[in-house]
């Protein structure tokens, strides 16, 4: 019986953080103003190690200098973060469900994000945060929706299951959606319909020096966290009844999981809006080419998470000239048909189904 050849794992997250890098270096040559990909390269590496060659010191001097690394660089960075915190929590809820449809936003945490922006928004709510005050009212009613839902979920006996998780999820995304919706249809703010429109669909245009260190800090922890827990979310896949065989708490384990896909994903819809189908078609992605088990599914997917996001972001802002499309319309432009031809064309086992 012949096997597929598998390539080891290390050589996989290698080559993968290599085309991260390449990624981020090409991507920002894309925009208005086209910029030489060698001329990006000197200037990040002298801004980050302050080395450099005569040629960068003498873009320092120019306009190239500050587009690439106040505008363009944390852009392509928050773009890479928020891909692999969407795809981290994506394969986490995905185990956690035992549903391969499962995506980050099963917890109702988009809506509930889009209630808390709309508030900050609309109604000023936040607004003594400044500009901070939509991100923080966004990030609130994430964390808010996701704990009522998490409350519901384990109520009664405490140990939860996976059916009353995803009712919980449905019927809290509804009633935040119709708060949402109320705030926008009795209001005359017309420029904050429009903004709220935008956020609604996700982007990367925020994007800054400001912003970047706590999306970036918490999907670090948390990837390396998730990397560590790859056993037990390999048990989680077998079903409850194995693994309480197998000597392992299913109900605790679901709780940090469920605390963890919550947090990062709060996080970065925070920073970026509402971006669907990353969290749902990478791990499919990587599924079907590496397989079932998460020691391989969870880097993968985090890594390719990144590098697909900051592509979508180029496209979104190169595809019409002088205008941006919102970046949740390309990933779903994308995503859709592309998960519908690997459902057609492929045969897909999840968690050894």
């Amino acid at each position: 019986m012949n096997k597929k050849k598998k390539f080891p794992l290390v050589i996989i997250i290698i080559v993968l953080t290599i085309l991260l890098i390449v990624s981020m270096i090409v991507s920002i040559t894309f925009g208005a103003v086209p910029i030489k990909s060698l001329d990006v390269a000197e200037i990040l590496y002298y801004k980050i190690f302050n080395v450099g060659t005569n040629n960068a010191i003498e873009l320092l001097q120019s306009a190239r200098a500050d587009i690439i690394w106040n505008i363009r660089f944390p852009r392509v960075l928050m773009g890479a973060v928020v891909g692999a915190g969407l795809s981290l929590s994506g394969v986490l809820m995905q185990a956690i469900v035992r549903n391969p449809l499962a995506n980050p936003y099963i917890l109702g945490v988009s809506s509930g994000a889009s209630l808390g922006a709309t508030m900050a928004i609309m109604l000023g709510t936040f607004s003594w945060l400044g500009c901070y005050g939509v991100s923080i009212g966004a990030f609130i009613g994430a964390i808010i929706t996701s704990t009522f839902v998490f409350f519901i979920a384990f109520s009664g006996t405490g140990k939860g299951n996976t059916i009353k998780l995803l009712l919980a999820g449905m019927a809290i995304n509804a009633m935040c959606s119709a708060f949402t919706s109320f705030i926008i249809y009795t209001s005359n703010n017309t420029e904050g319909i429009r903004s709220i429109t935008f956020w609604t669909m996700g982007g990367l245009t925020s994007s800054s020096w400001n912003i970047i260190p706590i999306p970036t800090i918490v999907v670090l922890i948390i990837s390396i966290i998730a990397i560590t827990q790859f056993r037990v979310l390999n048990v989680l896949l077998v079903g409850e009844e194995s693994a309480i065989t197998m000597g392992v708490n299913i109900v605790k384990y679901r709780k940090i999981y469920l605390i963890l896909s919550a947090t990062v994903t709060g996080i970065v819809v925070a920073a970026s809006g509402t971006i669907g189908f990353v969290g749902l078609i990478i791990p499919h992605i990587v599924r079907m080419i590496v397989g079932s088990n998460h020691k391989r599914v969870m880097p993968i997917s985090i890594l390719l998470g990144g590098i697909f996001l900051i592509w979508c972001d180029v496209f979104s802002r190169m595809f019409l000239q002088n205008s941006e499309i919102p970046i949740g319309i390309v990933t779903g432009m994308i995503g859709g048909p592309f998960f519908i031809y690997m459902m057609l064309t492929k045969s897909y086992g999840f968690g050894g189904e």
